[in-house]
């Protein structure tokens, strides 16, 4: 708390940079980890037993139970194609992981412009905090001086450190989260595209 109060009124602006970033980051994994969150081997164990016994309705609904995940949104669009040809099924499948992908790493940019934003507004924090120090330094006796001195070099001080641990915050959360939201859309296109040459060698 006294390290916030030191900081002055920049300190507020800040506290407004971190809070949408930490909205950002826990909407993402709430999303990335809960809602799209999809066991992709297991999954696609039981739609090749399904497809492969010709069972294709039982595996849209299997589909069907993941309602939010990228990678059952597109593997139940090429199962409702099934037996159109190996064309409609490419298709809709590429129609589908252009549809959904995007949405796995929707917002993970806007960390890496809230690092920046955080990062000149409590530098701009400094700067003011130095300015107003030097001006007061004129208009006081020389022996409280350096304690004013002190005061406004804490001040900027903390201004960038705050600015520079929200960035900083802010930086690693866009890692993890574009890591894993990398890794989410190739398990999506892998098993696109092994569910194209499943369908391919049925039909064959």
């Amino acid at each position: 708390v006294a390290f916030f109060k030191e900081g002055g009124p920049f300190m507020y602006v800040n506290i407004f940079w971190l809070s949408c970033a930490l909205a950002v980051v826990v909407e993402r994994v709430v999303t990335l980890m809960f809602r799209y969150n999809l066991n992709a081997p297991p999954f696609m164990e039981q739609v090749t037993k399904l497809v492969l016994t010709g069972n294709v309705d039982r595996a849209v609904k299997l589909c069907g139970a993941a309602p939010n995940a990228p990678l059952a949104k597109v593997i139940r669009s090429g199962l409702t194609r099934a037996n159109r040809g190996e064309l409609e099924v490419a298709k809709s499948v590429e129609e589908a992981i252009l549809e959904n992908t995007p949405h796995i790493s929707a917002r993970i940019q806007w960390l890496w412009s809230l690092a920046n934003v955080a990062t000149l507004f409590g530098l701009i924090g400094t700067i003011v905090g130095l300015i107003g120090t030097f001006k007061s330094l004129g208009n006081v006796p020389a022996d409280q001086k350096q304690a004013l001195l002190s005061k406004g070099i804490s001040e900027a001080m903390n201004n960038t450190a705050f600015g520079l641990g929200i960035a900083v915050t802010c930086i690693i959360a866009h890692l993890f989260l574009t890591a894993y939201a990398k890794r989410m859309i190739e398990v999506v296109e892998l098993n696109a595209m092994k569910l194209e040459n499943l369908l391919g060698r049925r039909n064959a």
